[in-house]
């Protein structure tokens, strides 16, 4: 009797792989080509022309960015109820989330963060958005790849 030969059966699991990663490559390549596309539209674009410019002055989660973002009041509410890469679009927070959802944000943060040339701040981040231990460790991993790459512009976390 021949001994057992894998194979055959490794090439159709990474077959069956590829297929599933194309397809989420795919989900997310039209995630990107809507992300905030609401706010080019009333109720929010009026806001975020009004805000937009005084929110790149003021430090990511200080006392004065968080009161600018209660001013946005409607519209940024109407913002998060459309966009579901946002945690307040879902009644569990991060944990009501898809995993599309929670790579949009992640890609999210890092285009603030590299449009302001300033930090991601995951301490604020895990506070206010009441992150979990485990996905916080996945979020850093993740951060430290990008940031041990030269393939992209580069950027810091604050952890």
């Amino acid at each position: 009797m021949k001994n057992y030969d894998c194979t055959k059966d490794v090439l159709e699991h990474r077959e069956r792989v590829t297929f599933w990663l194309k397809w989420l490559i795919e989900v997310l390549e039209l995630r990107a080509e809507v992300h905030d596309e609401s706010k080019l539209h009333s109720p929010e674009k009026e806001v975020f022309d009004e805000f937009t410019p005084k929110l790149k002055t003021l430090e990511f989660g200080s006392n004065e960015y968080q009161a600018a973002l209660e001013k946005m009041g409607e519209g940024l509410k109407h913002h998060y109820s459309k966009n579901p890469h946002h945690p307040e679009n879902h009644e569990k927070g991060i944990d009501g989330m898809a995993i599309w959802d929670l790579v949009e944000m992640l890609a999210d943060w890092v285009a603030a963060a590299s449009a302001k040339n300033t930090n991601i701040d995951l301490d604020y981040l895990q506070k206010r958005f009441n992150i979990s231990p485990q996905l916080r460790n996945v979020i850093e991993n993740t951060f430290w790849d990008v940031n041990n790459t030269d393939k992209i512009p580069q950027f810091s976390i604050k952890f």
